[in-house]
């Protein structure tokens, strides 16, 4: 036999073995299994026809301040800002925090393009930085071995020596859900004075300490789009215990209306990026059933666990030891990327939708040219990693 042949039988085995062990959670039963279906129920219905019979559908109305009220209760933050989506948040964040054209942002490699792209919307680069495996999120002693090497200090300014550009902020991600090192990371933000900007757009529910993601740093983003764990259809939100970073984000997302606003007078290039009322209705609803999501996603998460236990190949993404996750979505890292492919086909082929981890970011050609540190955990990731069903109700499978 020779070795490819025998490398290749290895991968079939692993292949096999995982369709074996999801079926094992979510029985073939020959109906589809999504990657992530939203569920709709409670006053759903209720709440979205108050809005249709009222015609209160766009940016005003009630729903948009109950929707932020319930969110803020929900998180324990001081503020919540209700913006149209998780990208538009991150984008009025960032410039609230500072950011400028020109500016360097640290930020994993290992994220969805909205993360980089929010940071190029402001005419900044983003500076790709390596996550660590357990967690998925950024590396903080690694963060801190690459800041060692390529930047200095010019006064209160971290600069970059290769490029001579600032670098101004740090954006951690919080992966599939999964809170990354929030407290080693902003002991290195605040070492060399870096404000620090969160994009947990897939983490609500998950926290730290008894802190919700996104309130570690001056400002933490949310996204509810339709195959998050809380869905508005579309739409996204700004976190913060600052005041007047909350009011700076109320002003910037209203296309920066002066005064009470009746007299339609803007004193700054604003955006209109508020949540419609319309979707904040269904936003209401679905927070009114979060407490029973996240139950029945980490109820499926225990038995994806306990199905991956020892088995040779194959690693579940398992709650990081510093933080407990929400279990946006459940996954399982290969040591064989030819596995990982030959897994997806048979699952797509009985059933199962799945997703490979995001290709790292400095692979796609608008940013293969950007400021980067060794990216070896991201690359592997990004090579051996995939998400399997994970909405809330396929609890009740089995």
């Amino acid at each position: 036999m020779s070795e490819a042949y025998a490398f290749d039988a290895d991968a079939e085995r692993t292949a096999a073995a995982v369709l074996d062990r999801v079926a094992g959670v979510l029985p073939a039963d020959g109906s589809p299994y999504p990657l992530h279906a939203p569920r709709i129920d409670g006053k759903a219905w209720t709440y979205v026809k108050d809005c249709l019979d009222t015609g209160w559908v766009s940016s005003a109305g009630g729903w948009v301040n109950r929707f932020e009220a319930m969110l803020a209760e929900a998180t324990g933050a001081r503020h919540a800002v209700a913006t149209v989506n998780g990208t538009s948040a991150l984008h009025a964040a960032l410039l609230v925090a500072g950011v400028r054209p020109g500016d360097e942002l640290l930020v994993p490699a290992f994220t969805f393009v909205a993360t980089a792209n929010a940071i190029a919307y402001c005419g900044a680069t983003p500076h790709f930085v390596d996550c660590e495996p357990d967690g998925l999120g950024v590396d903080p002693d690694a963060l801190e071995a690459h800041l060692g090497d390529i930047a200095t200090h010019d006064g209160h300014v971290l600069i970059n020596q290769h490029t001579r550009a600032p670098i101004r902020a740090l954006v951690p991600v919080h992966c599939y859900g999964n809170p990354a090192n929030m407290p080693a990371l902003c002991a290195v933000a605040a070492y060399h004075g870096l404000p620090v900007v969160e994009d947990a757009a897939e983490s609500l529910g998950s926290s730290i300490a008894g802190t919700h993601t996104g309130l570690f740093g001056q400002a933490g983003i949310l996204s509810f789009n339709g195959n998050k764990t809380v869905t508005t259809g579309g739409g996204g939100a700004i976190l913060t215990d600052d005041d007047s970073t909350a009011r700076e984000l109320r002003h910037l997302t209203t296309t920066a209306r002066a005064g009470d606003g009746r007299e339609l007078e803007h004193d700054a290039i604003g955006f209109n990026y508020r949540l419609p009322n319309l979707n904040a209705a269904l936003g209401c609803a679905q927070l009114e059933g979060l407490d029973q999501s996240l139950v029945d996603k980490r109820a499926l998460a225990v038995r994806y666990k306990l199905a991956f236990h020892r088995l040779d190949g194959v690693r579940f993404v398992d709650s990081p030891p510093w933080g407990t996750t929400n279990n946006w979505l459940s996954g399982i890292v290969f040591d064989d990327p030819v596995a990982r492919d030959l897994a997806r086909a048979r699952l797509a082929a009985a059933g199962y939708e799945t997703r490979p981890f995001w290709t790292p970011l400095h692979r796609m050609p608008m940013y293969a040219g950007h400021p980067r540190a060794d990216l070896h955990t991201s690359e592997r990731l990004g090579a051996c990693g995939l998400t399997l069903p994970s909405g809330p109700a396929l609890a009740a499978a089995h």
